[in-house]
Parts: structure tokens; C-alpha cells; sequence
């Protein structure tokens, strides 16, 4: 049933008019899309495929020829298509989110979900679809080439999968779905190397490197191909900083545009890395589940909810931590690697892939896997400004002087309680601004960073702005606040490993805050309870905590900046 309410939206994506009116681009619009057509598609529908809303767009890019190949999605005439009656405004939807894409500093295809993240949609569909189909594993070997389904050739050898066949689970992913099924690329094609006379003299030799294998098509639909493709855009080096770009919506109550924080980012958006690695989780979480599973709305309203199965540590709040327990970076390497050979041989050959040697595609492959795993699923996920509705900055802000050798670490302590959901989380955010700008004077919310307990981390000042948090040190290190009161309990451990290890690592990978950093707790530096007894306890056990410290005053800060927030004064958060 799943797989057939996404091939009838292929149909609603064709039929629908262009101009037809459309609902706000939210999470909760696809899942009542879907809902809608759950109730009206038959069963006899089972059977189509849902990658079929992927390619409604009917390019030929490289993207579409992994979908093709892997999720076995054939060229439709519009006569076969039946579309089901929808509303206008949930067509409109539907067409906008089909395909993701990034033009002139805008991100197309990607929806807000209630968490506060943006997601895109493409790469979530993608990775439920191969999760419906029980995630294939296609062997590879190195020297076969094969023809896209596209032009038209068929493939006896991936279409009729042998019964007796049964795939051991992908190495670093957890236990695969019985039916997951082992096919193998023909071998009837002249290498797509042929030709290109220095390929063969720069191969890696086999005791050196171990090429792949086999291609997991769960991560090679969502990930690897994705991964893979931009990082052959040119040399790389340590760091990429077009990988994981925000934005900001136009309004976060109906929002229809997204504007990225980069105009020169790459297709790796953290939208689109956001839907990739939802895409993995579920079609994981898909290929395990027995039938009957549970209807598509259903799961994406918990995983986008209070958690699958009434699991709070299993929803879109934790895709980080839950994408990273799903595989190691050397197995994702291999899959990038092993999905550049395949594209290397699914004709029409990439351009930039053509004459590539295994040496250089390993290497796109170790690049592109380091900086993902480390600067994406090894960082915390943080909501820049505009995703709270922070209000403008008053006054001029004046920049640090990077890196930094300090982490002070507060608590709010009042607002007292933890927040647990973006809501609530983002209005606190706003009533410690209104606070920090409107009763103190301050130019902006004094800290450079908030974490809740929803799994998000809240830009406050930022990385690069002098802050108002430690009084006479606020040039001299980042001011990091716990949303809560810990005098007598703990934050969530999520949160402590956030301030602990996330944050800082992440900081110090980018060159803001020095590897030998000190750890401070804000009550060493000032008369104050801060950050509460009982974490302060706990700080003292951390590895860069530092006990001892010679307060000395900061320079060049102005005396707006220099004043600290009384800790025990800060009002009741609103509740808008």
C-alpha cells in the first residue's frame, strides 16, 4: 500500500496545474498529502513503485539514473497514469517538493518540520523507497559496465532476483530485512575507461586498497551518490564549506521560501543531508518491519513527532546520533566509492566521472565520507537565528579574535524547566532576548550558544561576535547556557554531551576555539551560583575542565557587552 500512494503522486505531479495555489511548505502538508492518498488508493496499487514521484521531472542527471538502476523505476507514458482526485492546494505541494534543487541562493524541495529543521524531500522519499523494497545489495565487480534502464535495455540479472539468494547484513548497519536480495551488474559493456590511456597506470594497487564490493542500495539512493558527486566538483581540501549551509524561511508560520545563509552552497545543504539521513533511518527501519507496516503518514508523523513507537530517542530530533549508530566511515566510504564505479559504468557516463582512475574515485570517496562524518554527523545541529525569530541585533556588533581559549558554561536558570520541543525551546530563546535587549540594555541575547534539550543547539551571538555572558571574559571565550535550572538535577545527557564533546570538537575542528581550550564553569569567574551546583559537580569531572584560573579583565570590549545577566532575575519564558 505505502509503495503505491507514492506512484499515484507521480500521476497528481503530472496532472496537476502549475498555477494551483498551494499550502505552506511544512512537513505536516506532505503528511496529509500522503494520508489523503492512503485513503483513496486501492490495493491492487501495491505494486508500483514510489520512486516514480522522484523522476517526475524525467531529467537524465545522474541522480536519476541511481534511481532507475537501483529502485527499478521504468519511463511512463502519461496514459498509464490514473492520478486520484486531491486537493489543489495538496497538489500544489506535491509539485513543489518533488525534486530538490539549489538556484541562485534558494533551496528548492525542501519542507520545515515541527522539530525546526528544514528537510528535503527527495532524499527521504528516496530512502523509504528502497527501504520498501528490502534494500537490494548489488555486487560490483570492477571490470563490468551496464546500461541504464533509461535507455531502454533490460536487466534479467536485477529484475528476476534469484529466490534461493539471501544478502548477510551491510557491515555497519544493523541486522538488514530478511528479503534484502543480492543481484549482479552485467558484464556486457566495454569499461567506461576505455580510452583514457593514464587510468590504468594510476590503479591502486589491490594490497593497498580494497575496492567495493557491492552497493547497499539504501545508501547509495540517499548518501553515498550524493556525497560522492559533489565532492568530484574539484580539489578538496580539510575543509568544505559548502557542506551542511542553513538558511532561513521567509516566515515560519506559512513559509513558501528558503533562502540560503551561503548564495554560493553546494547541493549538500543541511536540508538535504537532513532528508538524506531521515531517508536512512526509516528505510531502515522500513526493510525490518514485517508486514503489514505501518502506513507512510503514520510513520512520519511520529518519527517527525514524539518519536516512532513512542520512542523519544527515535525521531528527526536525533538524526545525528541515530545516523551515525547506522554505519562506520569506513563502511560509508566504500559505498561512495563503490556508487561513483557504478555510475562510472551506467551509460550515459558522468562527465566528470569518465577517465577517473579507482585511485582518484577512492580518493573523492575518503574525502567526501571524512568531512560528512566529522563536520556534519560528528557536529551538533544548530538553529541559526531567524529559525527562533530572533529580533535584529541593537547596536554594532564587535567581532573575536579567533580562536578562542575558553567555554564558560551556565545555566539559564530561569526559564527553569527544560525544553523539550522547538516550540518551546524557540520561545524561550525570544523571552531571554526580549530580556537581555529590553530590560538590561543589552545589544543582543548575551550568550553565544543555548542548548535545549530537544536535541538542538540555539545560535545565539554566534561564533564570531563578542558576547554578554562573562563578565570581564566575554572577549575571551564562548558563553555556552544549559535552557534550565540545575542546582539539584542534571541536564539530559544529550544535552551534557553536546556542551562536553559536540560543540567544542566541532569548534575546534574550524579553528574557533583552540585545541587546548579550558572549561570553565561561570561561577569561577564571577559572584555567582551559575551554573548550579549540581553541574558544576559534573563539570569538574570533564576532560578540558580546568579548577584553577587567573581572572583577568578583557580588552577592547564595550561596557554593554562587558555586563552579565543576573542569575537568578530572568523572567518567565512566554508560551506563544
Amino acid at each position: 500500500m505505502a509503495q503505491g500512494v507514492l506512484w499515484i503522486l507521480l500521476g497528481l505531479l503530472l496532472w496537476s496545474d502549475p498555477g494551483t495555489a498551494s499550502l505552506p511548505l511544512l512537513m505536516d502538508s506532505v503528511i496529509q498529502a500522503l494520508a489523503e492518498l492512503e485513503q483513496k488508493v486501492p490495493a491492487a496499487n501495491a505494486s508500483h513503485t514510489a520512486s516514480a514521484w522522484l523522476l517526475s521531472a524525467s531529467n537524465s542527471g545522474p541522480h536519476n539514473r541511481l534511481y532507475h538502476f537501483l529502485l527499478g523505476v521504468q519511463s511512463l507514458d502519461a496514459a498509464e497514469l490514473d492520478p486520484y482526485p486531491l486537493s489543489p492546494e495538496l497538489q500544489g505541494v506535491i509539485k513543489e517538493v518533488a525534486q530538490h534543487d539549489v538556484r541562485e541562493g534558494q533551496e528548492y524541495g525542501v519542507v520545515l518540520a515541527p522539530d525546526g529543521s528544514t528537510v528535503a524531500v527527495e532524499p527521504l522519499l528516496a530512502g523509504l523507497e528502497a527501504g520498501l523494497q528490502g534494500r537490494k545489495v548489488i555486487n560490483l565487480p570492477l571490470d563490468s559496465t551496464a546500461t541504464s534502464r533509461e535507455a531502454g535495455v533490460t536487466f534479467p540479472d536485477i529484475v528476476a532476483i534469484a529466490p534461493d539468494v539471501k544478502a548477510t547484513s551491510t557491515p555497519g548497519l544493523r541486522d538488514a530485512s530478511p528479503d534484502v536480495t543480492t543481484a549482479d551488474i552485467g558484464a556486457n559493456s566495454p569499461d567506461a575507461t576505455t580510452g583514457c590511456p593514464d587510468v590504468q597506470a594510476s590503479l591502486p594497487d589491490a594490497k593497498a586498497k580494497t575496492p567495493p564490493t557491492m552497493v547497499d542500495s539504501l545508501l547509495a539512493v540517499t548518501l553515498a551518490g550524493n556525497l560522492g558527486l559533489t565532492f568530484l566538483q574539484g580539489p578538496q581540501t580539510q575543509s568544505h564549506p559548502d557542506l551542511g549551509t542553513e538558511g532561513c524561511w521567509d516566515q515560519l508560520s506559512a513559509p513558501r521560501t528558503f533562502t540560503l545563509l551561503d548564495p554560493k552552497a553546494s547541493l549538500l545543504t543541511t536540508a538535504f543531508l537532513n532528508g538524506a539521513l531521515d531517508g536512512v533511518i526509516l528505510g531502515d527501519y522500513l526493510s525490518q518491519t514485517p508486514e503489514p507496516r505501518p502506513s507512510l503518514s503514520h510513520l512520519l508523523s511520529q518519527y517527525y513527532g514524539a518519536g516512532v513507537a513512542r520512542d523519544p530517542g527515535f525521531r528527526s530530533n536525533f538524526r545525528r546520533q541515530n545516523g551515525a549508530a547506522l554505519t562506520s566511515a569506513s563502511i560509508l566510504a566504500q559505498q561512495v566509492w563503490g556508487t561513483l564505479v557504478l555510475l562510472q559504468r551506467l551509460e550515459p557516463v558522468h562527465s566528470q566521472l569518465r577517465c577517473m582512475s579507482q585511485e582518484q574515485l577512492a580518493q573523492v570517496a575518503a574525502n567526501a565520507t571524512k568531512e560528512f562524518t566529522e563536520a556534519f554527523l560528528g557536529c551538533p545541529a544548530i538553529h541559526p537565528r531567524c529559525r527562533w525569530g530572533a529580533a535584529p541585533y541593537q547596536g554594532r556588533p564587535t567581532p573575536l579574535q579567533l580562536p578562542l581559549g575558553f567555554l564558560y558554561v551556565h545555566h539559564t536558570y530561569v526559564p527553569a524547566p527544560p525544553c523539550t520541543d522547538f516550540a518551546r525551546c524557540a520561545a524561550n530563546m525570544r523571552s531571554m532576548q526580549r530580556y537581555h535587549q529590553d530590560t538590561q540594555g543589552w545589544e543582543d541575547i548575551g550568550y553565544s550558544f543555548v542548548v535545549g534539550s530537544d536535541g538542538y543547539v540555539y545560535e545565539g551571538r554566534g561564533w564570531h561576535w563578542v558576547g554578554a555572558h562573562t563578565l570581564g571574559h566575554n572577549s575571551r571565550g564562548f558563553g555556552v547556557a544549559i535552557v534550565g535550572n540545575y542546582t539539584a538535577a542534571l541536564p539530559t545527557e544529550a544535552a551534557l554531551r553536546t556542551v562536553r564533546d559536540t560543540l567544542p570538537s566541532c569548534a575546534v575542528r574550524a579553528g574557533l576555539l583552540r585545541p587546548d581550550y579550558a572549561l570553565l564553569g561561570h561561577r569561577q569567574l564571577v559572584r555567582t551560583d551559575c551554573p548550579g551546583d549540581a553541574l558544576f559537580h559534573l563539570l569538574r569531572t570533564w576532560p578540558h575542565f580546568t579548577a584553577t584560573v587567573k581572572p583577568r579583565p578583557a580588552r577592547s570590549v564595550s561596557r554593554r557587552s562587558r555586563r552579565e545577566p543576573p542569575p537568578r532575575t530572568l523572567p518567565a519564558t512566554d508560551v506563544q
